[in-house]
């Protein structure tokens, strides 16, 4: 997928630009040397949490990694008309494949301090490992039901619920039923 391979780029040119090694990124980040260098090299496709690290770590938004333009304000993306898909792995140590497509609602917004998506979720019969980075997450759920593994509990959620939580409390979220939807907007301070 292109998509993996342009965050890798993307990240390389600012690692080149604060003249950063890989062994020097994973220990800022707290990322694992070999999992740096396969994002880099566009080899796995990433979960939100090394590649929020790796931005804190970097000094940049995390938005930053899925850039193309900077757009003039206001940034309107017109129903149906999302073009930034990006494909993130749900969880943390499980890079090989993805159970959802992020469409950007934010992309082209420089300087922007939230990142605004809607989340396509396939089910996942897996096991979920619960991943936390700092920042706050806001989820509205748009469609299909969907579980929220929160520290210690489970949240069953419907069409129409929101959740509003800080996100360095280990946590997973995933589609209940077979498909949903939801909007999510993920703040990560730099």
């Amino acid at each position: 997928m292109a998509d993996k391979n342009k965050i890798g780029v993307k990240i390389r040119n600012i690692m080149e630009l604060r003249q950063l090694s890989v062994e020097e990124l994973a220990n800022n980040s707290a990322v694992n040397p070999e999992l740096v260098e396969k994002i880099l090299d566009g080899e796995i496709i990433p979960s939100l949490t090394p590649l929020t690290r790796m931005a804190r770590a970097l000094g940049v938004r995390l938005g930053t990694f899925l850039d193309d333009d900077p757009k003039d304000d206001p940034i309107i993306i017109r129903k149906g008309k999302s073009e930034e898909i990006v494909y993130f792995s749900g969880e943390e140590n499980k890079t090989e494949d993805t159970s959802l497509q992020f469409y950007s609602l934010g992309a082209g917004k420089s300087d922007r301090h939230m990142e605004p998506f809607v989340i396509d979720m396939q089910r996942d019969e897996e096991e979920h490992d619960l991943s936390s980075h700092e920042g706050e997450e806001f989820i509205y759920i748009l469609e299909g039901e969907v579980e929220l593994i929160y520290g210690q509990n489970t949240y069953l959620l419907y069409p129409g619920d929101s959740l509003y939580y800080d996100s360095i409390i280990p946590h997973h979220i995933h589609a209940h039923t077979e498909n949903a939807k939801i909007l999510a907007v993920l703040y990560t301070p730099f």
